[in-house]
């Protein structure tokens, strides 16, 4: 599975778990809900600075995204 498959399922995830939709994403990011949701279908990458918006708005560090999108690279079947 590619990066950006595997990030659109943690950011989803992470997502889901902090109760928000894409638009409130969106608005807590600064980004807009279209690049959420192309985010969360795997069709766009996101540069280091839409990483540090995302964590800022899911409240952890960016560290804790990039962790989990390692692991889940590394064990396809988490």
């Amino acid at each position: 599975m590619s990066i950006e498959q595997t990030f659109d399922n943690v950011l989803q995830e992470y997502r889901l778990n902090s109760k928000m939709s894409q638009e409130e994403l969106a608005f807590n990011s600064g980004l807009d809900r279209t690049y959420i949701s192309l985010l969360e279908r795997g069709k766009r990458k996101p540069t280091i600075n839409t990483l540090f918006a995302l964590a800022r708005a899911l409240k952890v560090n960016p560290s804790q995204l990039i962790e989990e999108l390692e692991e889940k690279l590394s064990n396809p079947k988490i």
